[in-house]
């Protein structure tokens, strides 16, 4: 529902009741990272890793890493998550734009084929293979994910600058 804070006061008082749901870490280490707090969700959900190790625990927590510009956490936290449950696409989708952010394109197409075959309806997804495609130089074929991207959510502007870039290429 994005009430993020109301997120983190329940787990607060789940956590109160008894430090050992690993659920109550991951939830609050989720809205903070919704809400921009990534040390403090980096706290939470190496907490929750602890207790129980799980997909959506090193999810968030590549997620956070990836926000402070540790892409290289990130992609092993994901690695993680993907070894725990292979079929989570949000999780490739974020694999694929820490791989973009250093350099390795291939492996960041690889990875938004992938979650766009697991949904299809990720604009991110779109978005990062749209990126990797323009550097690697499919100039139409980058046009065609980044329209997908905008297609499903307007409100992504790297799409809309990427798929300018393709377009002046």
């Amino acid at each position: 529902l994005g009430d993020n804070r109301g997120a983190i006061a329940d787990s607060d008082r789940a956590i109160e009741l008894d430090p050992r749901i690993a659920n109550a870490y991951i939830n609050r280490g989720a809205a903070k990272v919704n809400l921009g707090d990534n040390r403090g969700a980096i706290a939470d959900l190496d907490r929750a890793t602890e207790l129980d190790p799980r997909a959506n625990a090193y999810r968030d927590r590549g997620a956070a890493k990836a926000n402070l510009g540790d892409n290289q956490g990130a992609i092993a936290d994901f690695d993680r998550a993907i070894e725990l449950d292979p079929r989570i696409a949000k999780v490739y989708a974020n694999r694929s734009q820490a791989k973009l952010n250093l350099g390795d394109d291939q492996g960041a197409l690889a990875d938004s084929d992938r979650a766009i075959e697991l949904d299809p309806r990720d604009a991110s997804a779109y978005g990062n293979r749209g990126a990797a495609k323009l550097k690697l130089g499919d100039n139409r074929g980058a046009i065609a994910d980044l329209d997908r991207a905008i297609e499903l959510d307007p409100r992504i502007a790297n799409a809309y600058a990427n798929r300018g870039g393709a377009k002046s290429s």
